[in-house]
């Protein structure tokens, strides 16, 4: 790992970990983790740990039917918060047994994070409590979290998380012992790659799903975790969380799994938080995918290029500038709202166009992030 004086790693557990039954939490897996989190810090490295695993270690608890199974949709997803309510409580209590320092319990929302103030303020808390030697513990709050509201796996809560702090590392546990270039649970002859220096469609491709069925997340949004960090410079690792040994060799200085090296210039931080953070509410499809090669030329988008406009947003939300032929050219803040840009993308007249658009244009000038046409997409469309 990346050994600069001023040290934070963020370290991302997964369900099948914690609880890997389904039965309570168990420490099966989770001792060798503690061990590596107690040495980073001895030799000076601040920790964060994200873990998922509130719905698996709370499912025990309710006996008499399974949220898999509920035949009403409403039921299962209440049973399913009831679960991560109970399990979150049992889960802190099961890290924090393993250590002889202090732990911190920090719940997030999607909404927390793409909210500028919010997120700021959750840097600041997390700073502080790394500072005072304590160990914060991030998990997503399913307890209350929707569909809207969710960032939907941890891995890439994780990479959100490491960027807000701006980590070094970023250490994503699988049940794998890294990316390989076909599944290897299917593959015999899959081979492991050992570095990635570019995100790119061919790296997508090679992932395949999780073997593990208790988790949420499989090897694609482990690659979108990592495609977030990386931009932010924050060297990322997907190492098997099953071994111990991927913990010994990560303090040795040694790769177990699969690196991919942090860009050596990393976006500035309000432009990486507006691009892998915020989420886009819709898309707003102009004439062409020459109407958009700068920041400027976002801003200067006349209503007249606007041939379609999707999904539901208010004014100040952010969207997404597509060209008619599907791709994705720049993510922006909405002058306008979704109402009233399909009723201006309709008009025929000229001046009754002009009339809503003369002061401003299309999107802010404040947070515009170009998006390349070719690129594996931010974040999944609702």
């Amino acid at each position: 790992m990346n050994t600069q004086a001023r040290q934070r790693i963020v370290l991302k557990v997964g369900s099948a970990l914690i609880a890997p039954d389904r039965q309570g939490c168990s420490s099966r897996y989770l001792l060798s983790i503690a061990q590596f989190i107690v040495r980073c810090r001895t030799e000076g490295f601040q920790v964060i740990l994200v873990s998922s695993g509130s719905i698996a270690a709370g499912a025990h608890r309710f006996p008499v039917q399974s949220a898999d199974n509920a035949s009403d949709p409403q039921a299962q997803l209440a049973l399913k918060k009831a679960m991560a309510a109970a399990g979150q409580t049992e889960m802190m209590a099961t890290w924090d047994k393993f250590f002889d320092f202090p732990t911190a319990q920090v719940l997030l929302t999607h909404a927390d994070l793409r909210d500028r103030e919010r997120y700021l303020s959750i840097r600041d808390t997390l700073s502080t409590l790394l500072d005072h030697g304590i160990l914060p513990i991030v998990n997503e709050n399913d307890t209350v979290t929707t569909d809207k509201l969710k960032v939907g796996d941890n891995d890439n809560l994780s990479a959100m998380v490491a960027a807000a702090v701006d980590a070094r590392s970023l250490v994503i546990c699988s049940d794998i012992d890294g990316l390989f270039d076909s599944n290897p649970h299917l593959n015999a002859d899959a081979k492991l790659i050992p570095e990635v220096t570019q995100i790119d469609a061919s790296i997508y491709a090679m992932a395949g799903g999780s073997h593990s069925d208790v988790g949420t997340g499989g090897m694609i949004t482990k690659i979108q975790a990592a495609e977030k960090a990386v931009s932010h410079g924050i060297d990322t690792y997907i190492v098997n969380g099953f071994k111990e040994a991927s913990f010994n060799e990560l303090l040795r200085g040694k790769n177990p799994g699969t690196l991919f090296r942090g860009s050596a210039s990393p976006m500035l931080e309000r432009l990486h938080w507006f691009t892998h953070t915020v989420r886009a509410e819709g898309e707003v499809v102009v004439a062409s995918e020459d109407a958009v090669r700068s920041a400027e030329d976002c801003v200067n988008i006349s209503s007249s290029e606007v041939l379609e406009v999707k999904g539901t947003f208010a004014e100040g939300d952010t969207i997404v500038l597509c060209s008619d032929d599907g791709k994705r050219l720049a993510k922006a803040r909405s002058n306008y709202s979704s109402r009233l840009l399909k009723f201006i993308a309709k008009q025929d007249d000229s001046k009754l166009i002009d009339s809503f658009t003369h002061d401003r244009g299309l999107v802010a000038a404040q947070d515009i992030a170009l998006l390349s046409p070719d690129a594996q997409p931010l974040e999944e469309k609702s």
